[in-house]
């Protein structure tokens, strides 16, 4: 199986753009640690995640569309439309300031903004001007991630949009569910199938040792 592209960045050095990076969530144990509940990070592709984020660059006429996964230090996409990379340092993650937020995080033009202006995803490939995104928010109010729109020119993003991408994330975040219920149910089974193997095997066991118990001498 081929690497995945990564995409890392050295920040702080002398001469390098002055940059602001995302603060550390007050709860941020917590929500990591249900990111890491789903399982999903570093997995493969999947057609019911991929179709989404197809139909995110559809809604807002966007050419870049990711799922993105923010965990302690990265944000890792788990589906991906207009870009090679799969994961990026979390401190140049717009993901990372978007899931501080309780609604659609919507970044019209980055060389205007100047939390974003200097970014190396900004100044360098993939060039981003246009950033738009919706936090993917469990039932315990944590958010693991978005689902996110790019462009590299500057755009707005109208109200009827912006509801169209948070429903998108309600589906992402119904289909994560539904994946882990599956995965749970799956190894439910699996260990009532071996109880079941195990109760067998005892139950062969205890008639071999009646039978011996059957054939002594009186």
């Amino acid at each position: 199986m081929e690497e995945p592209e990564v995409l890392w960045y050295h920040l702080g050095r002398a001469g390098d753009p002055v940059m602001t990076t995302p603060k550390p969530m007050k709860n941020e144990a917590a929500r990591v640690a249900a990111l890491h509940n789903y399982a999903i990070l570093d997995t493969e592709p999947e057609q019911a995640f991929d179709d989404l984020v197809l139909l995110a660059c559809f809604i807002s006429k966007t050419p870049i569309a990711l799922i993105s996964l923010v965990d302690e230090d990265r944000q890792w996409f788990k589906s991906k439309v207009g870009v090679s990379i799969s994961e990026t340092p979390r401190e140049i993650a717009f993901c990372a300031t978007a899931i501080e937020q309780p609604d659609v995080f919507v970044v019209p033009d980055t060389l205007n903004d100047e939390r974003f202006r200097n970014n190396p995803l900004v100044v360098s490939e993939p060039n981003v001007r246009f950033y738009a995104g919706a936090p993917l928010i469990d039932e315990e109010g944590n958010a693991l991630g978005t689902i996110c729109v790019i462009d590299q020119i500057p755009r707005e993003f109208g109200p009827d949009q912006q509801a169209a991408l948070k429903a998108l994330s309600r589906l992402v975040l119904a289909q994560l569910e539904f994946r882990r219920n599956l995965m749970l149910l799956k190894q439910a089974l699996n260990d009532r199938t071996k109880e079941e193997h195990e109760r067998q095997r005892d139950l062969i066991k205890l008639q071999e040792t009646l039978l011996r118990v059957t054939k002594l001498p009186l």
